[in-house]
């Protein structure tokens, strides 16, 4: 799980972003709750969480975020207005995630509005909510607005996967990949 976790979620690892969502292929649910269990042990203190948005055979889609930047990110006026129309209560970060499990785990529609809790710009996800063809670039996620900022953001969690998969092959552990 380690490995997957410095492959997929890097970015939130370092820092650079809140919020990184990634499948995990487990054996057991015994097993996968074990390792999960170990993950955070090593995260709590850094200000990491993992948790299990769903299940689907042997598939886990496992969201590692970072609480406190989750909390600025969803404060954003345009990220609140999104989720409000969502149905969302945008009182404080707790119950917008309650939330978001709600509704992965009621087997619904895909919450687009995940997009807030990975760190991407409140503008591109609006824009993808209401309108998934008239975007200006891709990269992530599509770009709505601020091409050459998301651009931006893009290049950097791409680099920082890069290094991080370096000093994983290197011998690093995800705690001291893990900047608190």
């Amino acid at each position: 799980m380690e490995e997957t976790i410095v492959r997929m979620a890097a970015p939130t690892l370092a820092g650079l972003k809140a919020g990184s969502l990634f499948s995990y292929y487990y054996e057991s649910r015994e097993r996968l709750w074990l390792e999960m269990k170990g993950v955070n042990r090593l995260l709590l203190a850094r200000g990491l969480r993992l948790v299990l948005l769903r299940l689907t055979g042997r598939s886990a889609l496992l969201y590692l975020f970072r609480p406190a930047d989750l909390e600025k990110d969803l404060a954003d006026e345009t990220a609140c207005e999104l989720l409000r129309g969502a149905g969302y209560s945008c009182a404080d970060c707790r119950a917008c995630l309650r939330q978001l499990l709600k509704r992965f785990r009621s087997g619904e529609e895909f919450p687009h509005e995940i997009g807030l809790f990975l760190g991407y710009p409140p503008e591109d996800v609006r824009g993808f909510i209401h309108d998934r063809e008239h975007y200006k670039a891709s990269c992530l996620w599509k770009i709505y607005g601020n091409e050459a900022h998301a651009k931006s953001l893009c290049a950097s969690f791409d680099t920082c996967t890069e290094r991080y998969c370096a000093m994983w092959q290197k011998g690093y552990r995800l705690e001291q990949l893990a900047l608190a």
